[in-house]
Order: structure tokens, then sequence, then C-alpha cells
């Protein structure tokens, strides 16, 4: 014998009334914060924003940014809360946003006294853009990716040092250069060892003849030279070969190619077949 379905009973009109009032309150609650942030004076919104940035809530802070500049669009405030909301969307990894951010606000505010930090700050942004979550995690290499954005930051660093060589963040914008000139040297050698690994010893020879020329004082400026000497022994240029040989050997006489033919050590094919191993060239067993 099967139970018969019995359909539920409406609820008494007391309780569903309650039941409302609930669901309406509830919902409510969910705007309060927002609504509470109508008709708040400048000051109110600017230190609640604050706050959020000292509780590392970038995206919190970068919201009430916002609403300040909607409600007060002009005032010492409101070009404070630009500034500061591109530097909360630089901490939280929104980088592109950060960059329009900090255009948006040297396009208003081109004399601005804080114009040297906007600059480096989008410095930051800009050599950050390709940082992201496959980069962390798969370990891809910076040098090896698109390299557009660390151009543009490069830029931005050259003008603050250029523009503003007085300013507080001058000597730190001419650190992040050398650390740029460093991922594109980089870039140089992995082609020229690319190259190299192929048997195309002209174009690795001329890729690393453009390292040593455009990046004098790089950390790959050895591994430059090793290239060169390497490229020209294989050439059959004994000539050349021996000069790059001589200048490495005065240079860096540790370095592994005058120890180790088997320089350069280039990963294993067998790495290419692990998704999980990610990128690797010749360099990391360098470094």
């Amino acid at each position: 014998m099967t139970a018969s379905f019995r359909p539920a009973r409406p609820l008494p009109r007391l309780t569903a009334l309650l039941l409302v009032a609930v669901f309406v309150a509830t919902g409510c609650s969910r705007f309060k914060d927002k609504d509470s942030d109508e008709g708040q004076p400048v000051e109110a919104l600017y230190e609640k924003a604050h706050q959020s940035m000292q509780n590392g809530n970038w995206s919190g802070a970068e919201e009430t940014f916002r609403r300040l500049v909607a409600q007060y669009p002009y005032g010492r405030y409101t070009e404070q809360a630009l500034m500061e909301t591109a530097y909360a969307q630089y901490k939280a990894g929104k980088h592109d946003d950060a960059v329009s951010s900090v255009d948006r606000f040297l396009r208003t505010y081109p004399t601005h006294r804080n114009a040297p930090y906007m600059y480096y700050l989008r410095g930051l942004a800009n050599s950050s853009r390709d940082a992201v979550f496959l980069q962390r995690v798969w370990r891809l290499d910076a040098s090896r990716r698109d390299l557009a954005a660390p151009r543009q930051a490069y830029n931005d660093f050259q003008l603050v040092a250029e523009r503003y060589p007085n300013s507080p963040y001058a000597a730190a914008a001419q650190e992040k250069m050398a650390e740029l000139r460093d991922t594109f040297a980089r870039h140089e050698m992995d082609v020229a060892l690319y190259y190299l690994r192929r048997t195309a010893y002209v174009a690795a020879a001329n890729r690393a003849s453009y390292l040593l020329e455009t990046y004098p004082n790089s950390i790959y400026h050895d591994d430059a030279i090793a290239t060169l000497a390497l490229a020209y022994d294989r050439m059959g240029n004994d000539a050349l070969a021996a000069s790059a040989r001589t200048q490495l050997e005065q240079a860096a006489p540790g370095h592994p190619y005058l120890t180790d033919r088997s320089w350069p050590d280039y990963p294993s094919n067998w790495r290419k077949l692990n998704p999980f191993a990610g990128e690797k060239s010749a360099l990391d067993n360098m470094d």
C-alpha cells in the first residue's frame, strides 16, 4: 500500500508576513553599506577608504574611492582619491585598471606635484602586467613572454629618472630600469641559445653581439661572449673564436664554457612532455 501524498498546509497569514519581513530586512542589509555612503561628508568617505587600505582590503578601498570621486568630483580629496584608487588597483593585481587610472589622473592633472609618483606607479603596474596566475603557478619566465608591457614600464621609469631627477622616486626608477635591462638581455640570450641549438650559428652570433652592444653591463654579458666563441668555433672562424675565448678568459675565467665543453646545458627533451614542469632554458643552469 503506497502512502498517499498530502499537500502542504498553507502557512498562517501571520507567519507568512513575518517571513516576508525577514527577507526584506535581509535584502536591504546587503545594500546598507552602499546606501550609507550616499551624502556622507568627503572626509568620512576618504577615512573609510583609507581604513580599508590599512586593512589590506584593496577592493573595498577602490570601491569607496570611486564613490568619493563620483559624489565629489573636485577638490584635494578627489585628487588624492584618484591616486589611491590607482594604488589600490595595483595592490589588488588589477594592473590594467591601475594603468588606466594613472593615465586618467595625468590627463587631468599633468603638472601635479605627485606626477613623478604616478609615472613610477605606472611603471610598477606595467612591469607586473604579465605576472598573471599562470606565470606565477607554472613558473613562466617573464623574459620569454611578450615584452611590450615591460618595455613600456622601462619608458615610465626612464621618464621619472630623467624628467624628475630630484624626486624621491628617481633612484628607485633607475634600479627598476637595471632590472628590466637584465630581463631584456635574458630574452636576447635565450634567443641566441635557441639559434645555437639549431645550428643557426650566424643568427646566434648576431644575437649575442646585439646583447653585448645594447646591454653591455647585464648579468648575461659573459654568457653572450661564450655564445660568440662557440658560434664562431662551429662556423670554423678560428680567429674570431680565439678572440672571443680570450675575452672570456679575461672577463670570467671560471665560466663553464672554458671548463666544460658540454656548455650550454640545455634542458632535456623529456621535460617538454611534463605539463607541470614549467618553462626552463639553458640559462636556468647558469644562474
